[in-house]
């Protein structure tokens, strides 16, 4: 696993002795947001397999912002040098780092907001580019789409988001990612006690907070699409599938079927990167054929 030391990259091991056994997710670097709204100034260095940085890809498709902010996508497979694009100014995502800031020590992730007129990240936290592209575009929009951060429902949203990122987003990763047996255990107990109380939820309301799509629906998306063709076996999440859970499934099913979604999501470059990247998880890295999955409404 690499990333950034004072400016040069190098692998260095993700470090677990120190937290007992426990993954504990870095902090976002760069927490900056964009000045006046310019066709084709900002741009995504995102990469289709991870789930943060899709997120930013589901919203830029529903307001259909795809004119306004071109993207560039890593390929499928995390190397030596880290996520590696075959279009724009950088091969390789450091180097777009080690531009913005020389001295950068951190990991290097996905995704990424780029000024590329003052050649510099922007924003590197996905629920806060989220919630740029909801709102700072909105002149360049070719889709209707209300707000996903709507003002009456924002300590609704703000509670499901606290509750789904800890133990559903982040929480698949805090099991599959986990060295010790006790922190794996509690990570796929809160994550499966968590999944339950989603389809209790989904009983009454269509989506997380009734009736309107919020920017809740979308980070949880990008986590239940991925779960049965990766979280289940790859990070050991396996008392139950999603589609053991009937209203998550057909929840799934029907975000999946929202316009321009659908595009956003290659399972097959999904599995190849978590299958074949995490080396320390699947050392023999053997992509599964399976589990056949058709995300489509009947």
């Amino acid at each position: 696993m690499g990333m950034m030391v004072e400016g040069v990259w190098r692998q260095v091991p993700r470090d677990s002795t120190s937290t007992g056994g426990a993954f504990i997710r870095p902090e976002s670097a760069f927490r900056g947001w964009v000045g006046d709204a310019e066709a084709g100034r900002y741009q995504l260095y995102v990469a289709r397999s991870c789930p943060w940085a899709h997120r930013t890809l589901v919203v830029r498709a529903l307001k259909g912002l795809e004119k306004a902010i071109p993207v560039f996508y890593a390929g499928p497979s995390m190397g030596e040098n880290g996520w590696e694009y075959a279009e724009g100014e950088f091969r390789f995502l450091h180097q777009l780092y080690g531009k913005a800031k020389p001295d950068y020590t951190g990991r290097v992730t996905v995704p990424v907001l780029w000024d590329g007129r003052t050649q510099r990240i922007v924003n590197n936290e996905s629920s806060e580019i989220l919630r740029m592209l909801n709102r700072e575009f909105d002149s360049f929009a070719r889709r209707r789409l209300d707000d996903l951060y709507p003002a009456a429902l924002r300590k609704e949203i703000d509670a499901i988001n606290e509750r789904v990122y800890r133990s559903v987003n982040n929480g698949v990763y805090r099991a599959g990612f986990a060295t010790a047996q006790d922190k794996y255990d509690a990570a796929v107990t809160e994550l499966f006690a968590t999944l339950d109380w989603l389809e209790k939820r989904l009983a009454t309301r269509r989506w997380l907070c009734g009736t309107r799509l919020t920017e809740a629906d979308v980070r949880l998306f990008t986590t239940l699409v991925r779960f049965d063709a990766v979280y289940y076996s790859h990070f050991k999440c396996n008392l139950r599938r999603l589609v053991d859970y009937p209203r998550l499934w057909r929840y799934t099913r029907r975000f999946y079927a929202l316009p321009g979604v659908a595009r956003t999501v290659d399972l097959a470059e999904i599995k190849f990167h978590y299958y074949r990247s995490m080396k320390h998880i699947n050392p023999t890295q053997i992509v599964p054929r399976g589990p056949a999955l058709d995300f489509s409404l009947r």
